[in-house]
């Protein structure tokens, strides 16, 4: 990849909040230029004018971008905008995901396409749409964020875990058909993390269940998501391409599931 000669530029999604912004602002730590994507307009909004405040004269290095990843015109019009603004795209971060905990006979083809279409038809969009932009600079590199329930089988995540599964094996896609471009893939498969969203659906049974499962005994934080991001995303990877990085404590080595999760099928 040929080294930039202004700040390289990150494009993160989902980055108005959680492990988006963690990873968004580790970028801007380093030096990048930013531009983040959601799809919440309002807390975009009031996440953008924070990190402008905090960057003080050096705010024109963020750009926020209003876009649902599961629209093809949007992700153009966003990726557009951002060579438009900073022009170069060094790193592409698909961290936009929804999920719906339901069990298999009560999630409706609504909730699947719900959870696909941001999970899964998202990162296959915003990578095509840079892929371009990315070829004519030398490289780039993309790292999309899974889970690990795309590693391992668990209740109520049948749409959630099978669009972290696929998007495994779209990173692996990427990678062979991009890395003889110069374009390293790689995924993330975060475990249990200590978000907002956790905090407000794991009840203490749950939380309790996997201190006992995970060996480190904790959640994992925001921020050892995004350093594990900006790693993949660093020279020192260079030489890492389709590979899924587990950050979840050794959760996914203990090859347990949570008792208090599991619940037989009523008839």
């Amino acid at each position: 990849m040929n080294q930039p000669t202004t700040p390289p530029v990150a494009l993160v999604t989902g980055a108005a909040r959680g492990i988006g912004l963690a990873i968004a602002r580790w970028f801007l730590d380093q030096g990048h230029r930013v531009a983040l994507i959601d799809v919440d307009a309002e807390t975009l909004t009031q996440t953008a004018a924070r990190l402008k405040d905090a960057l003080g004269d050096q705010a024109h290095r963020l750009l926020a971008l209003h876009t649902d990843v599961s629209d093809p015109a949007q992700v153009s019009a966003a990726v557009q905008k951002t060579v438009e603004a900073f022009g170069r795209i060094d790193a592409l971060v698909n961290n936009a995901g929804v999920a719906t905990f339901k069990p298999i006979g009560e999630t409706s083809f609504d909730d699947w396409r719900w959870v696909m279409a941001t999970n899964l038809d998202g990162p296959f969009l915003c990578t095509q749409a840079v892929a371009p932009t990315m070829l004519a600079q030398g490289g780039g590199s993309v790292v999309n964020i899974a889970s690990i329930s795309g590693l391992r089988a668990s209740t109520l995540r049948v749409a959630y875990g099978t669009s972290k599964a696929a998007l495994i094996h779209l990173t692996k896609q990427q990678a062979v058909e991009y890395g003889n471009a110069g374009i390293r893939v790689n995924a993330i498969a975060p475990g249990p993390v200590e978000t907002a969203m956790a905090k407000a659906v794991h009840t203490p049974a749950i939380r309790a269940d996997y201190r006992d499962t995970i060996p480190l005994a904790r959640y994992g934080t925001e921020a050892e998501i995004a350093h594990a991001v900006g790693f993949l995303c660093s020279a020192e990877a260079g030489y890492v391409n389709g590979q899924v990085l587990a950050v979840d404590g050794g959760f996914d080595a203990a090859g347990v599931g949570l008792p208090t999760l599991r619940r037989p099928i009523q008839p």
